[in-house]
């Protein structure tokens, strides 16, 4: 009897410390899952992570993995695909871009465990009013452009009159920006609803434009619009420090609460011949300033960007002519992205049915077609170069075309590739004026010079036109 009393109570002991153990366990699993759900699908963690993984994926030896032929060559065609996407997305190719983003959606949702429930850790999609102005600016942008592809932002424009002359706090006179509260007034009147997938991708981009991509204006600078720039307006961070030196007490506290726009905070586009402030976006630091611009003009090896050469002109992968400045050259870091739309290429197009157009038209193409020297002259971001597009295809198919520019914004051949069209440019090298002399000794009968912006450009055109 004694004996079944000993083994029933060492049962017992054993239930109770199991029990005891199981519970414990249980809510240390709890406590982990809040820690999970709080801290772990962060933007920034995510972006940590992303980039550790991606970073082991382009190091691993595949030799050491022990793999057989045919899948090492495969591992090893991936892993170069993957080097090549990391260089060319910073570049500005979409596609590359494309690939980058889709290989960061299924890292997340494969391997981060990203989920309905905690992704809105990441970007609170479920409580607008916890949404930052960037937030509903990234779903609007994304939600038109799975629509209009890269004519989103145009048709947001236009659609809600953004490009109005308007008074805003603060400006005296009437200017265009777009505001935070714009933005938010738009959220709501669309009212999305969002997939799991739409928030995930959104989620994707967000990382992607902090870890590769042009910060804030990445999906932007995609977009069909003239240009984008970026730190030309607000406090430089030299004058911070003056700020500080100063004794007005309320202009130090609006500068410190950031009520007064830094440097960083600056980002334009060009639409359809308007410089647009975007008041609403900004990117964040100096620093993330800095790297955009650092990275912005890297196609094709211009050069380093430096302290003695403070400026780079350059072009990107798709066309879009870029110039970068940095001090001592400028007061602050800035950047300047023209882009040449391609598609209204054409005189029509080009004077859109003005009054009196088909006149002014039909005089543009008997001074091409009577083959007289023509200087296209007007103020900045007027339309020149889209205009000088638009005349080209009144050029005689028989007549070979050579082209001297700066930096290579025409791209002729793009919109007329069956033409006998060439294009030279300066580079370090290579002088513009030596380019012109070997011009003269190619077959062109039509000689185009670029841009005359400086005095020894001015001498070329006086060169081509006593051709």
């Amino acid at each position: 009897m004694l004996r079944v009393l000993l083994i029933v109570i060492v049962f017992l002991i054993a239930g109770f410390a199991i029990y005891a153990f199981l519970k414990r366990r249980s809510k240390q699993e709890a406590e982990s899952d809040i820690e999970v759900d709080d801290k772990t699908y962060t933007l920034e963690l995510m972006t940590a992570f992303v980039k550790r993984r991606l970073d082991e994926i382009t190091k691993i030896n595949l030799y050491d993995i022990g793999l057989s032929e045919e899948e090492l060559k495969r591992r090893k065609q991936k892993k170069y695909e993957l080097k090549k996407a990391l260089k060319g997305c910073t570049y500005g190719d979409v596609n590359d871009k494309k690939y980058i983003k889709e290989l960061i959606y299924d890292l997340l949702y494969r391997e981060y465990n990203v989920n309905e429930t905690n992704i809105s850790k990441a970007i609170p999609f479920d409580i607008p009013s916890l949404l930052t102005a960037q937030d509903k600016f990234d779903i609007i942008l994304y939600m038109y452009k799975n629509e209009f592809g890269y004519e989103a932002l145009p048709e947001v424009i236009k659609k809600y009159n953004l490009d109005d002359l308007k008074y805003v706090e603060g400006e005296a006179k009437p200017c265009y920006v777009i505001t935070s509260e714009e933005i938010s007034k738009i959220y709501e009147q669309e009212n999305f609803i969002l997939t799991f997938e739409d928030k995930l991708n959104i989620v994707v981009q967000r990382i992607y434009q902090h870890y590769k991509g042009y910060s804030s204006i990445d999906e932007i600078r995609d977009m069909n619009i003239d240009g984008v720039s970026g730190g030309v307006s607000g406090l430089p961070e030299s004058f911070l420090s003056q700020v500080a030196q100063t004794s007005d007490a309320d202009y130090l506290a609006q500068v410190s609460e950031h009520k007064v726009p830094r440097a960083c905070d600056s980002i334009w586009i060009f639409f359809q011949g308007k410089s647009i402030r975007l008041a609403f976006l900004s990117f964040g630091t100096e620093s993330e300033l800095k790297r955009v611009c650092q990275n912005i003009y890297k196609y094709n090896n211009p050069g380093q960007l430096s302290d003695t050469n403070g400026y780079k002109i350059n072009e990107m992968k798709d066309g879009s002519r870029v110039v970068v400045v940095r001090p001592s050259f400028s007061e602050t870091w800035a950047f300047f992205v023209r882009k040449f739309d391609v598609k209204r290429s054409t005189l029509e197009q080009w004077f859109k049915g003005e009054p009196g157009c088909d006149d002014s038209i039909a005089l543009l193409k008997y001074l091409v077609k009577g083959a007289r020297i023509i200087s296209i002259t007007g103020e900045q971001g007027c339309g020149k170069t889209t205009m000088l597009m638009g005349m080209i295809e009144n050029i005689y198919e028989t007549m070979n075309i050579r082209v001297q520019e700066t930096a290579f914004e025409l791209h002729l051949r793009k919109i007329y590739p069956t033409r006998n069209i060439l294009t030279f440019r300066e580079t370090d090298t290579i002088s513009g004026q030596e380019g012109l002399d070997v011009q003269k000794k190619t077959d062109g009968s039509v000689n185009i010079i670029g841009e005359v912006a400086t005095d020894p450009v001015a001498s070329w055109m006086i060169q081509s036109a006593q051709v």
